[in-house]
């Protein structure tokens, strides 16, 4: 009796998710109604064994991105000519720091409305990565996070960001 689940391999980010073959729903998250056991007996399972656990392997994190005038791509899907200086782009950073607080739910709000990312249709969830898939300092700042935690505010080519790691 198949469960129509099995893994394969994004050809994108160059790690695994699970797919539904009769369904054609596809996931990075393994699917709630199978067993641990029932995972590892799926067809394309030894996909998995090269990138679960923290660490040095995979990890999942959000972001809240505002893009400035020195940003690698000075447009976003909400400003087709982005003209504010990195100093203001921080600043709005700060602020929404400060309605964050430690609120998932309110990152996610404000991800969702003012992140300058096309994650902003996923409250900034930028999916499972690996080392060598982000910038350096995103990658350095994200995988030194706890689960639950937030960055401070960091600087890449793309523009200041907020880190939440979620997995």
């Amino acid at each position: 009796m198949s469960s129509g689940w099995e893994v394969r391999m994004s050809s994108s980010k160059g790690i695994p998710y699970y797919f539904n073959a009769s369904s054609k729903q596809s996931s990075w998250d393994a699917p709630t109604e199978l067993s641990e056991d029932q995972i590892k007996s799926l067809p394309g399972a030894q996909y998995l064994k090269n990138s679960s656990g923290g660490g040095a392997g995979t990890i999942t994190a959000s972001h809240l991105l505002v893009k400035h005038k020195d940003s690698r791509r000075t447009s976003s899907w909400k400003e087709t000519n982005i003209t504010r200086t990195k100093e203001e782009a921080i600043e709005i950073l700060r602020g929404y720091q400060l309605q964050i607080g430690n609120s998932r739910e309110k990152f996610e709000e404000l991800a969702s409305i003012h992140s300058d990312c096309s994650s902003h249709s996923q409250k900034g969830n930028l999916g499972p990565f690996s080392k060598g898939q982000m910038q350096k300092p995103f990658e350095d700042t994200a995988f030194a996070l706890q689960v639950g935690e937030f960055s401070d505010i960091i600087s890449t080519d793309s523009g200041v960001h907020i880190i939440l790691r979620t997995a």
